[in-house]
């Protein structure tokens, strides 16, 4: 509905037809050229947005866990050593300094795009499909830093951009621009919210400006390449640091008033638009080389990878498929570790200790040298654990250890009451930027899962056919606990685990598919209930995102007919910011695999896919996301799947065409139709009404 109000706030702007409407907004940038104007629209609105000292209103453009996820993935991706700094322009009168900047930049710019391009898209190019360069600020045209250098036009440089190659404007068109960057003035003249340093307000007004005027100059683009009308990322750079502002919004809720361009940019920003702001953090050291590894650097390149996907569609290896090569390469090197400390520890090692008494360093005889190692957190059936919530402490017995493909995780008991039975989720603790893959899944099982489990209860969700919180704690150890403040951890390696445990406790989809359990009526069951699951959560605007047959349980009880429940909700989407979509080769739906999100319909596609691998569909070799979507066109195309699901019931076939109807639409599922025509075909008629 949001999509079609907008079309029709759109058709009521303009009453001209779609040739008028681009030739209306092509007079509309023509005159959209005065940043400073649109400055004044907006500075008393973005002074009340920050006028609070004590809190950042706007949202980060991305989540830590993201950033931790991009930055393992980009282990091992050479990305060119630099030897220039952009020192702020405003720090000096000279002109070399300033052409230093430009140049700096421009240096990052393309290290950047050059380094993601090979490691995610075509490795084996020699050919980079984009170029970097920089605006003028009175003509809003194109030139190479080096190039204004040698035409005297430096001073006149406002921005630089990473562009796409475009052959029939060598020069360079606003609708090329892939990212925009903007040089300022030093972080120390910013304003400081809790000691972090954030852009003033005519910074944000500047890159407000220059974002507009690319999602204008991209709605009227008759180029081959098309970019996303939608978003931009406008990175802030300022000597020695960086943030990120992205600019989002419908441009058909702009009122093209000819007469009162700034005005209807500014009413445009202020009710129609997102803006997300990042803090500054630094970028470059003081050689000049960029800190690859720094947050600041991986937050402007994760900017930059998404602004290549605008551009180039999802990449050829996903930030997955990176980590995964990180981590098999890691592994090697633990080995090769502990294969060498075997060796040296099978002699004498002189072990030394500095005392602080004197200066010289002195030889420690062996027992009196007391090595604490950290070990790994490992968990055995029978093992007891004490776990601290809100509340109370209450000790759980592990029962069995479950392993669903990469994900480990447990059923456990209460001590108190074997009776109580729950799924088990052990976590990890995320307090730095440097962590393994598998703390990224665990953190997705634990802390991103009860947030949208409470986010669920908090908007009244409730719904046999889900999972519901049972206890959300920490780990407590045994002995003394060294940890400085209530809430921190010691150096002891449980300390502090988070920890979730969930009810009800059942056996996968997958489990029942290899013990031959899951029959034709049982399909019918599975498929009502996970669409009334999906029908629960998707009236609050929430989606699963992540339907496959480990997430889907059956519940025994002796006091009613079995069911389904819906788990694994750590991927959900709880609303248009967030970005933890997970692609799965063989069932993300159509639109996930092309776009990188949801639509109305993934889940939905998804839980079609599990029916029809549950019930003997050919499981195909899928090696890329290209395999993946030929896979789908030909599966639908010659109807294989709705032919499967003939096979269980005419309804499920019914259903897949429906499905198939409405892939890579903004349409929602209607699920009430579905459902009763699901009931209709229940063997023992045990529906529950919701």
């Amino acid at each position: 509905m949001e999509g079609l109000e907008s079309v029709k706030s759109g058709n009521k702007n303009s009453s001209t037809s779609g040739g008028g409407l681009s030739r209306d907004i092509k007079a509309f940038l023509r005159k959209f050229v005065d940043s400073d104007v649109l400055k004044g629209k907006l500075v008393n609105w973005l002074e009340d947005i920050t006028r609070d000292d004590t809190k950042w209103k706007f949202d980060p453009p991305f989540e830590l866990v993201d950033l931790q996820k991009f930055d393992y993935a980009l282990e091992g991706v050479p990305f060119e050593q630099l030897i220039r700094m952009p020192c702020s322009v405003y720090e000096s009168t000279s002109s070399s300094v300033e052409a230093t900047a430009y140049l700096a930049l421009e240096d990052f710019l393309h290290a950047s795009v050059n380094g993601l391009w090979k490691a995610f898209w075509d490795p084996e190019s020699k050919l980079l499909p984009f170029y970097v360069s920089s605006i003028h600020g009175k003509n809003l045209r194109f030139y190479q830093a080096e190039e204004a250098i040698a035409n005297g036009k430096l001073e006149n440089l406002c921005a630089s951009a990473i562009m796409v190659k475009n052959q029939r404007h060598l020069r360079g068109k606003w609708d090329d621009i892939v990212e925009l960057a903007l040089i300022l003035p030093d972080v120390g003249n910013f304003h400081s919210v809790n000691g972090d340093f954030s852009p003033p307000v005519s910074v944000i007004s500047e890159a407000i400006f220059f974002a507009v005027r690319v999602l204008l100059a991209r709605s009227i683009s008759r180029s081959d390449i098309h970019l996303s009308s939608k978003s931009v990322f406008v990175l802030l750079v300022a000597s020695k640091y960086s943030a990120v502002v992205k600019l989002e919004g419908d441009l058909n809720m702009l009122e093209v008033n000819l007469s009162s361009v700034y005005e209807s940019v500014a009413a445009w920003v202020k009710n129609h638009s997102r803006i997300s702001i990042s803090h500054f953090d630094q970028i470059w050291n003081k050689f000049g080389n960029a800190n690859w590894g720094d947050i600041g650097t991986v937050r402007a390149l994760y900017a930059t990878y998404f602004s290549m996907m605008q551009y180039a569609g999802l990449p050829k290896y996903t930030i997955e498929d990176l980590a995964a090569d990180h981590s098999s390469r890691l592994q090697e090197r633990r080995n090769q570790r502990q294969m060498e400390n075997s060796i040296v520890n099978s002699t004498r090692v002189l072990k030394l200790q500095h005392h602080a008494a004197t200066s010289e360093i002195v030889e420690v005889k062996e027992e009196s040298f007391k090595v604490c190692s950290s070990k790994p957190l490992t968990l055995e059936i029978g093992s007891n654990l004490l776990i601290e919530d809100s509340k109370y402490q209450k000790s759980y017995c592990i029962d069995e250890i479950l392993s669903e493909g990469e994900i480990v995780y447990y059923t456990a008991s209460s001590v108190d009451d074997p009776r109580q039975n729950f799924f088990l989720y052990v976590g990890s603790n995320l307090t730095q930027l440097e962590n393994s893959w598998e703390d990224m899944r665990s953190w997705y099982q634990v802390q991103r899962q009860t947030k949208v489990l409470a986010a669920m209860t908090h908007k009244g969700i409730s719904s046999k056919y889900l999972p519901e919180i049972a206890v959300s704690g920490r780990i407590v150890h045994s002995g003394h606990c060294r940890k400085q403040a209530p809430g921190g951890n010691c150096e002891y390696p449980w300390c502090g685990t988070p920890v979730l445990l969930t009810t009800p406790v059942g056996m996968s989809l997958t489990n029942l598919v290899k013990s031959g359990s899951f029959g034709s009526d049982e399909a019918i069951r599975c498929c009502h209930d996970c669409l009334s699951a999906l029908s629960s959560i998707a009236s609050s605007g929430i989606c699963h995102g992540d339907i496959r047959p480990e997430n889907i349980i059956r519940i025994t009880s002796f006091t009613s007919h079995p069911h389904y429940v819906l788990t694994g909700l750590g991927h959900a989407i709880l609303d248009e910011r967030d970005h933890h979509t997970v692609l799965n080769l063989h069932f993300s739906s159509t639109f996930t695999l092309q776009e990188g999100k949801l639509c109305a319909a993934s889940d939905a596609e998804s839980l079609i896919y599990v029916l029809y691998f549950a019930h003997g569909g050919d499981v195909p070799m899928l090696d890329s996301v290209e395999d993946a979507l030929k896979w789908r066109e030909t599966a639908w195309s010659k109807r294989l799947i709705q032919q499967k699901l003939g096979d269980i019931s005419a309804v499920l076939k019914a259903f897949a065409d429906y499905v198939d109807s409405l892939c890579v639409t903004p349409y929602p599922i209607d699920y009430n139709i579905w459902l009763r025509r699901l009931r209709k075909q229940m063997v023992d008629g045990d529906i529950s009404t919701e």
